[in-house]
Parts: structure tokens; sequence; C-alpha cells
């Protein structure tokens, strides 16, 4: 293979690398490490045009010299600078002695400072994404006339990629700048809202109580839908706190150290009165002994909280429902087994994301909201466990997730 074909082929397999990225300090952390083998350098510094491309402010940079002295976030203005005429014709500048540019330049602060560094000699490549100026790559290296005999277009071929890389890293940046914002507005909004239905909630209690006089009959009913669209409101709500602080990456876990048997036999005394008001009958089967495990109870309690109700919810009366737990290699695995409609394979896959339901109905008419397993999938893998769904269609279905097993 000629010197030639193993250099594009080496520029092929980076830009692809380089592709591939999605932050720019990522991109560009991966340039400066791979690209060694087909250009010289010591040192590369990418910087953004900014305030309606009046200010160039530099946003990353490596060195291999001792002492880095121009360093990220550094900025000047463009206006009389000698990179507008680098804008303007789209061609890379090469300086092979920085030394005897800055006598000619002695105003040029940037290159006062990179001298000190100890760099001799830079190539300047002007960045352009969509057709327009977005900023510039600097190569530079600590010998003077390094690039005397520089291959122009591989320098702008690599430009060109960081550019492209560059443009989709914005965007890649800029949505997850828009997505916090959402999650931040989200959780206000819900956050918002609960304090006042809860007031709400709370009148009508007093009304149902009688303690604000004596209500008709006929006031009974709408007092009582008031108090119940208010707890399912309010389920709602804690449900879009609860997204809000997983998408932000918030969620806190309070791991302890929990005896797994005597919580189980709690959560299966707390959910059986729910089973039981349906006529659906709630069975724990364990084995004798399990294991202390580390875990966060409350948010774990969520999780069989979620799914206990999903398996009342889609079973019909007369019907039994089944808290298990399963002794694993390096892990225990809960499991709740219904005898409920089934999911249709196909609609599997919609079962753990955000608002993701279902052709199966409820068997009584009850809301769901599509956010519980979405939910407990991020607090069960927040806890290093896993979680899953095997199901039947008229069969019934088992949901189950494991809580590894490790020394608190």
């Amino acid at each position: 293979m000629s010197a030639r074909s193993a250099e594009l082929e080496a520029l092929l397999r980076i830009t692809e690398k380089i592709n591939s990225g999605k932050v720019l300090s990522e991109i560009l952390d991966y340039a400066y490490e791979s690209l060694r083998e087909i250009i010289p350098y010591d040192r590369i510094g990418c910087a953004l045009l900014e305030e309606n491309d009046t200010v160039l402010r530099a946003h990353w940079m490596r060195s291999e010299a001792p002492v880095a002295c121009l360093l990220k976030d550094y900025s000047a203005p463009m206006a009389g600078s000698s990179l507008e005429e680098i804008l303007k014709t789209g061609m890379p500048r090469i300086l092979n002695d920085l030394e005897n540019y800055l006598g000619e330049h002695p105003r040029s602060d940037s290159t006062r400072q990179i001298v000190a560094e100890g760099m001799r000699s830079s190539l300047t490549c002007p960045l352009v994404a969509l057709g327009k100026p977005v900023g510039f790559l600097f190569f530079s290296s600590l010998k003077t006339g390094e690039y005397r005999e520089a291959h122009v277009a591989l320098f702008q071929i690599i430009a060109g990629q960081v550019a492209a890389a560059l443009e989709k890293s914005r965007l890649y940046e800029e949505q997850l700048r828009f997505n916090d914002l959402k999650n931040k507005f989200l959780g206000m909004a819900a956050h918002d809202l609960r304090t006042p239905i809860s007031v709400i909630q709370g009148y009508a209690g007093l009304l149902t109580d009688g303690l604000a006089g004596p209500l008709a009959e006929a006031q009974k009913k709408p007092v009582r839908a008031i108090a119940e669209y208010c707890e399912k409101m309010l389920a709602l709500i804690n449900d879009l706190l609860d997204v809000s602080v997983i998408e932000s990456g918030h969620l806190a876990m309070e791991m302890r150290e929990v005896d797994l048997g005597d919580y189980l036999k709690e959560s299966y005394r707390n959910h059986a009165l729910l089973a039981k008001v349906k006529s659906i009958e709630l069975v724990l089967e364990m084995p004798g002994a399990l294991p202390k495990v580390f875990m966060d109870p409350r948010r774990t309690d969520q999780v069989i909280g979620n799914l206990i109700s999903n398996a009342i919810k889609f079973s019909k009366p007369e019907t039994r429902i089944v808290l298990g737990a399963e002794l694993l290699k390096d892990a225990v695995a809960i499991s709740i087994t219904d005898q409920g409609q089934g999911i249709p394979p196909e609609e599997i896959g919609k079962m753990f994301r955000y608002f993701g339901k279902t052709d199966v109905l409820p068997t009584a008419g009850e809301k769901s909201t599509g956010l519980g397993l979405a939910i407990a999938k991020r607090i069960v893998e927040a806890q290093g466990g896993t979680i899953g769904v095997k199901s039947q269609p008229g069969k019934g279905s088992t949901f189950a997730f494991t809580i590894p097993l490790r020394a608190s």
C-alpha cells in the first residue's frame, strides 16, 4: 500500500470516528489522539465565533507544552484581526516562523501567548458549517518550519469534518439544554399545581366528613367525586415530578441495608387490601429466608406498588395475583404475576416508555397515565437492577425486577 493510500485510509477511519462523537470536547479529544499519525502538531486549539461573529472565543485546546498559555475562554475581537482575511478567502494560513511573525506584528496578543507556550509554527484552518464560518482550528508545532511541506488539502478535509461534527455537537447540546429547560418547567408546574389541588382535596374532605355542616344526600356524591379526582390529579402530578427529576439526572437514591423478607411481608400487607376491594386475591410466595439487600426502600416500594396496582387494574375479579421472590446467583428477583388479559407480543416494546400505553384496557375502566412503568424502570436501573415482562394474551403477565446482592 502506498504512503498516500495509507494516509487516506487513516483519514477515513479518523473522520468516521470524529463524526460519531456528540460533544465538542469528545470529538476534539479523539482528533488530538489520532490525527498525529497523518499530520504533525504539538498543540491543537479550537475557537468559535460568538456575538454575531464579532468575537472569537477559545473553546478547547490540548498542548504538549510544559505550560499552556492560550487557555480555554480566551477571547479577542475579530475586527481588524489577521483572521478576518482567512474567513474571507476560506483558505488556511501557514506561519512557519511564529517568532518572526510576532516581531512583525507585536500587537498580536494571541501570537505572543502561543510563542510563550513554546510554539514556533502554526497552521490555521477556517471552520465552515452549512456554508457559514463558525470558527477556527489551530494546529501548532514546537518546531520552526513544521508546515513547509504541509498538504493543505488534507488539513482542509480534516477542518471540514470537524466543522460538520461541531455543528452536530452544537445541535445536540442545544437539544440537551432545551430538554433541561423542559424538565425544569415540568417540575415547577407540577410542584405549583400540587398545592392548590391539595387544598381542594382538603376542603372536599371537610365537606365529606360534615365538619362544615351537614350535606344533603344529593350533595355527597359530587363532593366525593371532587375528592377522587383530586387524588387522581395528585398521583399524576407526583408522576410528572418523578419524570422531571429522573430526566434531569437528579434522581436521589437513599440506599441502605434492608431485610428483604420482612420488607416483602410488609409490602404484601399494605397492598392486599387494594386487591381485595376488587375481589382479587393477593398472595405472597417467597423462600423461607431471604438475604439483606442494599436498596432504597421507599423507591422500591414505588416500583412494587406500581406493578401490583397495574396487575389489579388489568385483572378481573375472582383471580389471583402473586407477589414472589427468587434468590438468584448475584441478585434477588421480585415478581408480580397476574391472571389477567396479557399483553400482545407486538406491544411489549411499549411497556417501559413514557406514555407507552397498550391497547389492553383496564377491566373496571381505571385510568392510567402511562408513566408508572417508565419511572419504575429508571428506579430499578438506578439501583443496579433490571426489569422486564413476560406475557401470554389471555393467560396473564409476569413483571419482574432484580435487586443486586452486594455489600452495603
